[in-house]
């Protein structure tokens, strides 16, 4: 595998899903402690309330972080563990919760004495409900918001931390605007394009309180989530069908898939999202399909968008095969999707397996970004238990991810600037609105006892990892 000794091997987690601690130490709660709590909300009624109880653990987890022998760890920030709002005379004010700093310090020191370079990702997805009680994500105001708390994130920690990431999948963010996650409300097609544009100039504000509150240099980028799509064969034409699909900004927002002549976003856009970051400009065809329903852009939007960035990241778990020519009853665009056949290989998710989408997809993205690219998420769910033997042997688990590697090194070599990979995830978690019935972990959970038990694919990545720096 095409690995050099500088590629940056490492573990991803986020704040919900593992800390628990709900509503200790000042913690002011968030959408998802809301979320949790409305009936059928969850598809086996559970919360975060406990989850993997990092909070009071987390000493235990970075020893098995260390063990593992990653040199980085990424993991977010709970924005409301941090800072709790109140609103006084129509104006939001925002006041430190200084015991949840404490805690974020105490973990960043821990992963640094132990030789693991702390990645942060300021959001991903636990907005403090009192924000969203002003309008959340459909209020422009959230850009302001956003500043003040990167500026307050970059004066405590970027003295010890340099890689920063200011949203996580704002894709899945709207999805807490088509009713299936936090805050769970239906909004309009109008509606989720206004929220994109608003999570965009926040993630420029965040870049620029970053950088501008920074103790030393520093990278900023944002984790973005898409189906990685790619060639159903070798040939030029579907080569080119390819690019064409990812050039697609249409689909139907509850098939994940693009959707020529559909007039509707699709919701994991590339090029909708990444283009106003690195290009200053939305795609002219966004323009051209959705026409009135495009958000307001005001003067200075769009230099807000797109200040300069360091790195890019994806989260990348499947794609589609593209194929050249129309598919029946749909727009001919010169490409289409290829069904997959029956029996398809699926993780215990559901989702297909398609390692192909590590090669074409990256590739895309360096050639387009002209940015160092970071894998910030990939993993399978798998139906894991702990055998009579006290282990958990999950074979499937080490095959699929032998396999995206593969595809992965196959893009290096053709050109893909990627310099690093963290597995989703380090533990079993609340797999939010699954709730704790989708294993992704390499180390087993028991959420009864908390016990963890590393899997055969810890040990297995581990070995990857070892044989990398020893090249």
């Amino acid at each position: 595998m095409n690995f050099n000794k500088n590629f940056i091997w490492g573990c991803a987690t986020s704040s919900y899903q593992i800390e628990g601690a709900a509503n200790e130490d000042g913690k002011s709660p968030s959408i998802w402690d809301t979320f949790t709590k409305q009936p059928f909300a969850i598809h086996d009624g559970t919360s975060g309330d406990v989850a993997c109880d990092h909070y009071h653990r987390y000493k235990e987890d970075v020893q098995l972080l260390k063990n593992l022998g990653v040199n980085a760890y990424r993991f977010s920030l709970s924005w409301p563990r941090l800072i709790s709002y109140t609103c006084e005379k129509g104006v939001i004010k925002g006041t430190v919760n200084e015991k949840g700093f404490e805690f974020y310090n105490n973990l960043i020191d821990e992963l640094l004495k132990n030789g693991i370079e702390p990645w942060i990702t300021l959001y991903h997805w636990d907005l403090p409900q009192a924000l969203e009680d002003y309008g959340g994500w459909r209020n422009r105001d959230i850009m302001n918001w956003s500043y003040d708390y990167a500026a307050e994130v970059a004066k405590r920690f970027s003295d010890r931390v340099t890689h920063f990431f200011t949203i996580n999948e704002m894709p899945m963010v709207l999805a807490g605007y088509i009713g299936w996650a936090a805050p769970g409300l239906n909004c309009t097609q109008k509606d989720h394009l206004k929220i994109i544009h608003n999570m965009l100039l926040s993630h420029g504000m965040m870049n620029r309180a970053l950088h501008a509150n920074a103790k030393k240099d520093i990278q900023v980028g944002c984790a973005h989530n898409g189906l990685g799509h790619f060639p159903a064969t070798d040939s030029k034409e579907d080569y080119d069908a390819f690019v064409k699909a990812m050039n697609c900004i249409e689909g139907n927002p509850n098939a994940y898939a693009p959707m020529p002549g559909s007039g509707k976003i699709q919701m994991d856009s590339l090029i909708y999202y990444l283009d106003p970051i690195h290009f200053g400009k939305y795609p002219e065809q966004a323009f051209e399909i959705f026409k009135d329903q495009m958000p307001e852009i005001k003067e200075g939007d769009m230099e807000i968008i797109s200040t300069p960035t360091e790195i890019q990241a994806i989260n990348i778990y499947e794609g589609r095969p593209i194929a050249s020519g129309s598919a029946p009853g749909v727009k001919d665009d010169g490409w289409h999707i290829v069904p997959f056949k029956p029996g398809k290989d699926i993780t215990a998710a559901k989702w297909p397996i398609t390692p192909k989408s590590m090669n074409y997809y990256f590739k895309f993205i360096s050639d387009r970004y002209k940015k160092p690219v970071y894998v910030s998420e990939n993993g399978m769910s798998n139906a894991d238990i702990v055998s009579a033997d006290g282990k958990c042997h999950d074979s499937q688990r080490i095959d699929f991810t032998s396999k995206y590697f593969e595809e992965l090194s196959k893009g290096i070599e053709s050109g893909a600037d990627v310099r690093g990979y963290f597995h989703w995830s380090l533990l079993d978690n609340f797999e939010w609105h699954h709730g704790y019935n989708e294993r992704f972990g390499l180390v087993h959970v028991d959420y009864e006892t908390l016990k963890r038990t590393p899997k055969d694919s810890y040990y297995w990545y581990k070995e990857i990892i070892a044989e990398s720096r020893n090249k």
